[in-house]
């Protein structure tokens, strides 16, 4: 199975030994408070990820699944790109 969004693809796999419970992939994006926007819109009641303004110059924004599997988005704030 797989999900997209852009140019965006992730594979998903349910066999056994493809990966260890707890993975964690970053993705770097722009965009990124738009697409949050867009998540917390949908009024899920069960992943309501927020924005983080890490210390390195970055925005974040993770979602986990039941298995602690973890989706990082990572945007570049713009106050670091001219620093």
């Amino acid at each position: 199975m797989q999900i997209s969004l852009g140019d965006i693809v992730l594979y998903l796999s349910e066999h056994h030994g493809d990966c260890s419970p707890g993975a964690k992939i970053v993705i770097e994006t722009t965009g990124l408070a738009a697409y949050h926007a867009d998540l917390i819109a949908k009024k899920y009641g069960y992943a309501r990820p927020g924005l983080v303004d890490q210390p390195w110059g970055t925005t974040t924004m993770t979602i986990a699944d039941p298995f602690y599997n973890r989706i990082e988005f990572s945007e570049r704030r713009s106050e670091t790109l001219s620093a």
